[in-house]
């Protein structure tokens, strides 16, 4: 027997009216949709007003001069803004492969800023076909997300996901520009006490390595205080300072490895200023993925730009206590 065909308020909604909707509430305004979407406005009345008899509801009160969600309204917006936009996502992903091969990478902001990003120009000079898209966040991201293939992580060898594989650890070492060294030299810990120290404000557990505390504790004499303190909330931040001159930073080796070979910033303690911490860098796979040449391409060049960081690393930097 024939299923009982659909009334309007039992089919599926169209996709047309759902956009139109979707930059009404955006906008608040039927002409401003009209211009995005290049229709015109009375056709996004329409389409508005179809939505509404299909759903049952109304979803904006009108003015002569404004426009206004209901609450119906907001309650649908927050369902159709996500789906639109994975619908969006995935049809750039299917678009884009019929053209180039994309490679989508997700990390914290410092570690694209001040490791990934200088990087990525040799990548591209070997791959001219390969594009990378790169979404910084400070957590793990939604391995559903279509766009993303990998993900960088900074964490403890028991925290990292199954299947990751270890890039390399963490060396930290005060550095400081030139310009302030020239000013104002250290040439021992103590010499600290005259200088602002960078530090970053951080409560995650791995601050405790990362923290100034933690490398006056190890290599100054008890109860050093500096001249002053900045505290800022990124790696990048720190880095940022200290090339300007405006303080002596912990930095992260691996971060600031090109920085200290082209004496952008210099070591004030040399290798003895380093020390090490439990925490490490990691490539994540999302197992989801198909392989495709293009994450392979990528992966590789990866293991290899961190090997070569690695091998940067100082063995004989002094273990975290």
């Amino acid at each position: 027997m024939n299923a009982p065909p659909y009334t309007n308020r039992q089919r599926p909604l169209s996709v047309g009216p759902l956009r139109a909707f979707e930059a009404v509430a955006r906008l608040l305004s039927f002409r401003g949709a009209g211009e995005e979407l290049h229709l015109t406005q009375p056709a996004i009345s329409r389409q508005i007003r179809s939505l509404e008899d299909e759903i049952g509801v109304t979803l904006f009160l009108r003015g002569t001069r404004h426009v206004e969600l209901t609450s119906a309204g907001a309650q649908l917006l927050r369902t159709v803004v996500p789906a639109l936009d994975g619908l969006d996502a995935t049809v750039r992903q299917l678009r884009s492969s019929q053209r180039r091969q994309p490679v989508g990478v997700t990390t914290f902001a410092s570690f694209a800023s001040l490791w990934l990003l200088p990087r990525l120009q040799d990548f591209q000079a070997q791959h001219p076909d390969i594009d990378i898209r790169i979404s910084a966040f400070d957590h793990l991201a939604d391995p559903d997300d279509p766009e993303l293939d990998f993900a960088l992580r900074y964490c403890l060898p028991a925290s990292a996901p199954p299947g990751s594989t270890a890039l390399f650890g963490e060396v930290m070492t005060p550095v400081v520009s030139p310009a302030l060294l020239a000013r104002l030299a250290i040439r021992k810990p103590a010499d600290l006490a005259r200088h602002t120290l960078l530090e970053e404000d951080d409560d995650r557990p791995s601050a405790q390595y990362l923290s100034w505390r933690h490398w006056l504790g190890l290599h100054a004499p008890a109860g050093l205080e500096p001249r002053g303190w900045i505290y800022l909330n990124f790696t990048y931040q720190q880095i940022q300072a200290a090339l300007a001159g405006q303080g002596v930073a912990l930095a992260r080796v691996a971060l600031v490895r090109e920085l200290l070979d082209r004496g952008e910033l210099v070591e004030p303690f040399g290798m003895a200023g380093r020390i090490t911490s439990p925490y490490g860098y990691w490539l994540v796979r999302w197992p989801t993925r198909r392989e495709r040449p293009a994450l392979a391409a990528f992966e590789a060049w990866l293991l290899a730009q961190a090997q070569a960081t690695q091998a940067g690393l100082a063995a004989s930097a002094v273990p975290a206590s």
